[in-house]
């Protein structure tokens, strides 16, 4: 097995689409499983410069970070039972968050010296996990048929973490967001999605479009939150819609070609979807103003669930998961062509 700190050579691969013929390269070896955290997750770096993802091919699912413009990766755990989707970087960038079986750890960039910082109680499941603008960390633990959404904030060592209680849920709990910019927690319990603000105070369910509700994401601003509609009728199209929480007001952006997962750019004028259709396995771009779709590449993935594309903070390229080669791989398609340049918000 490798060691922690140790390198990897690039394992890239350049080839045109068969569909578009547009450039897609391939990051990761398939030889090994590989994937992303999960979209929410701070996982790139501000300059689009690296990526934090988890790779199997140390022996184990284990923690990495990509270099994205030299292709090569350093090991960054050696855990037991890595959670790949909980990945985070802090909001500083100078360490990350990961979860190995029940413990929470942190663990600076500079020295990989991990230290733990919750061990969720035994008898206890935990589920989501969002990291605040603030460094302020979110979960939830259930135990006995109840939920408890927490906060965490860490203390600087050998101080422990102070953990409190934010609301309690019935129902089981299955994504947990932090807002950005504000002082409030998303979170998904009975297939619908409710607030609360820090504190605890002013719980709410979100009146979002009536149906079921798909994947949904806070724009990178936190002003609204993007989500998929999923209509009762086979034969009707998804659609993609935008809620606005201090109004309740709830808009269509436009119809899909049935996405399965959909993420915004950094100033959510364009979003990058995933086709759930097995005869049009597509990534694809959608443009806001022109409500327009454009197809860049197949990603032909035996669950179109493991897709989930997402833009780099620049929004020059947009990298996603597909087992098309062999086993789970990262890719990524440049966008510069159709899609501006932007910032990551301050």
């Amino acid at each position: 097995m490798a060691a922690v700190g140790a390198l990897s050579g690039p394992e890239w691969r350049r080839y045109p689409d068969p569909a578009t013929e547009l450039e897609v390269i391939r990051l990761t070896d398939p030889a090994f499983a590989a994937g992303m955290a999960a979209p929410h997750l701070h996982q790139f770096t501000r300059r689009s410069g690296l990526l934090l993802y988890w790779s199997d091919r140390a022996g184990s699912r284990q923690a990495f970070l990509l270099n994205l413009k030299l292709g090569t990766s350093q090991q960054l755990t050696e855990a037991v039972a890595l959670d790949g989707a909980g990945l985070a970087l802090s909001p500083d960038e100078r360490s990350f968050f990961f979860f190995d079986g029940p413990v929470l750890y942190e663990s600076l960039l500079a020295t990989i010296r991990p230290r733990e910082i919750h061990r969720v109680p035994e008898g206890s499941e935990r589920t989501g996990f969002s990291v605040a603008s603030d460094g302020a960390i979110y979960f939830v633990e259930r135990r006995e048929g109840k939920s408890r959404l927490l906060s965490l904030t860490r203390a600087p060592a050998p101080h422990p973490a102070v953990v409190k209680s934010i609301a309690e849920i019935e129902e089981p709990v299955d994504e947990v967001m932090a807002r950005p910019q504000h002082s409030q927690v998303m979170y998904r319990a009975g297939g619908a999605l409710w607030i609360v603000n820090r504190d605890g105070s002013g719980k709410r369910r979100l009146k979002t479009e009536p149906g079921k509700t798909g994947e949904a994401l806070w724009i990178p601003s936190g002003r609204t939150l993007i989500y998929l509609h999923v209509p009762d009728e086979s034969t009707e199209l998804i659609t993609l819609r935008e809620h606005t929480p201090e109004d309740g007001s709830d808009t269509l952006i436009a119809k899909t070609s049935q996405f399965i997962s959909a993420s915004p750019n950094t100033d959510a004028s364009v979003f990058a979807g995933a086709s759930r259709s097995v005869a049009s396995a597509y990534v694809l771009i959608l443009l806001r103003a022109a409500r327009r779709e454009l197809t860049l590449c197949e990603h032909h993935a035996s669950d179109p669930s493991m897709v989930q594309p997402v833009f780099t903070p620049d929004s020059r390229s947009i990298l996603f998961v597909s087992d098309r080669h062999g086993k789970p791989a990262i890719y990524m398609v440049p966008v510069a062509r159709f899609v501006e340049e932007t910032s990551e918000p301050q």
